[in-house]
């Protein structure tokens, strides 16, 4: 593995390289498979069920799939994952959650620890051949109608799942934080649920928004989230942008 040696990092040996690059196509491979092979049971089950049974086998299904995924990457690709403060919300009712968005593993970390959340997704990857139908099965809301993903979003709090959304909209590129929407804090404030913050931190910044899909990681890879603020509804939700950005912007600044 790397050997740091003052401020600089060594370059690793051509076998630690190797090794990398095995990893990198393991874990792509693995994620892909997982959802490839989940897919034509969501494809069959959505329109046969109904959403009051459809929505929580879809949910668990992908928490189980996301959770194989994670063992997969700790076991065969050096990854260190500490989602203790994750798992602590699983028992929880309503709830928004929240958290920074440094790379794709965010929302995947998240969701194989929580058996009831609802991700606010692009709609783009709703038409998605490997996540599409998992997440239509699932129940979750895209976000190009704003209206539509309260008016959704506040009935899946108000029937006890928690409601998953990184503030930024995208993946990190101004860092440590983005520019943060208020849209968590408004359906909070219509659901009268709080928000429950998580801060990510990465050893590296794999797969974020500036690292190719095919750029090998930095391994070992250490990933922590942790428990950050609880804000209760805001008076005025308008402003839930700014304040989450101020807070990310004081937590994660080394």
């Amino acid at each position: 593995m790397p050997e740091v040696t003052g401020r600089r990092v060594a370059a690793p040996p051509l076998p630690w390289r190797i090794y990398e690059c095995i990893a990198m196509v393991l874990g792509l491979s693995a994620l892909a498979l997982i959802c490839l092979a989940w897919t034509p049971f969501a494809l069959l089950l959505h329109p046969l069920l109904p959403a009051r049974w459809g929505r929580p086998l879809g949910r668990r299904a992908i928490m189980i799939g996301f959770r194989l995924y994670t063992w997969i990457l700790q076991t065969f690709c050096a990854c260190r994952f500490d989602l203790r403060a994750v798992d602590a919300l699983a028992g929880e009712g309503g709830l928004v959650v929240v958290a920074n968005h440094p790379s794709l593993l965010d929302a995947v970390l998240i969701l194989s620890r929580l058996p009831n959340a609802v991700c606010v997704m692009k709609a783009s990857l709703m038409r998605n051949w490997f996540f599409g139908a998992g997440a239509r099965l699932a129940g979750y809301i895209t976000n190009d109608s704003p209206l539509s993903l309260i008016r959704q979003a506040r009935g899946e709090l108000r029937a006890g799942a928690q409601l998953v959304i990184f503030p930024e909209g995208t993946r990190t590129t101004r860092w440590p934080i983005n520019p943060c929407q208020a849209t968590a804090g408004v359906v909070a404030a219509r659901a009268r649920v709080p928000v429950q913050a998580l801060l990510i931190h990465m050893s590296s910044p794999y797969l974020g928004k500036r690292w190719g899909l095919w750029n090998p990681p930095q391994l070992p890879l250490s990933v922590s989230v942790a428990a950050g603020r609880r804000l209760p509804p805001m008076a005025r939700p308008g402003e839930f942008g700014a304040e989450i950005e101020r807070y990310y912007q004081q937590e994660l600044t080394p």
